[in-house]
């Protein structure tokens, strides 16, 4: 089951950060298809957010369809948005050795972040 964290320093809506932490984990496999979505309750509980913006964060992924809810079960993934998942793995352990030679350089995790997003972005843009 999903866990969902939210970043206050981030600019973006905590209901685009579920959305965008559901949709990370159905691209990476992390979610499949029938798995269930914590509750409304449950995400309140864990991230002290109002329950009407978890509702429509799960309200736009079923209009997506991505989830659907069933009154009284609970949301559940509709579809995955990647099926290649065993490809990523690898990849995911390379990520891994990565971000452990990091941190034993003394970088921590603001830093590391950092160094990612930034060399991320820049790759995006020399490769467009």
């Amino acid at each position: 089951m999903i866990e969902f964290h939210l970043d206050g320093r981030s600019g973006v809506a905590p209901y685009m950060q579920l959305i965008q932490q559901v949709r990370q984990a159905l691209r990476l496999g992390l979610l499949r298809a029938g798995d269930k979505l914590p509750t409304i309750k449950d995400v309140v509980a864990k991230v002290a957010i109002n329950p009407n913006t978890v509702l429509k964060a799960y309200r736009e992924l079923e209009y997506e369809g991505l989830v659907t809810a069933r009154p009284g079960v609970g949301t559940f993934i509709a579809r995955t948005l990647n099926d290649a998942t065993a490809a990523h793995e690898p990849l995911r352990e390379e990520l891994r050795a990565w971000l452990r030679r990091a941190q034993a350089a003394g970088l921590d995790a603001d830093s590391i972040e950092a160094l990612f997003v930034t060399t991320f972005r820049t790759q995006l843009q020399e490769s467009t």
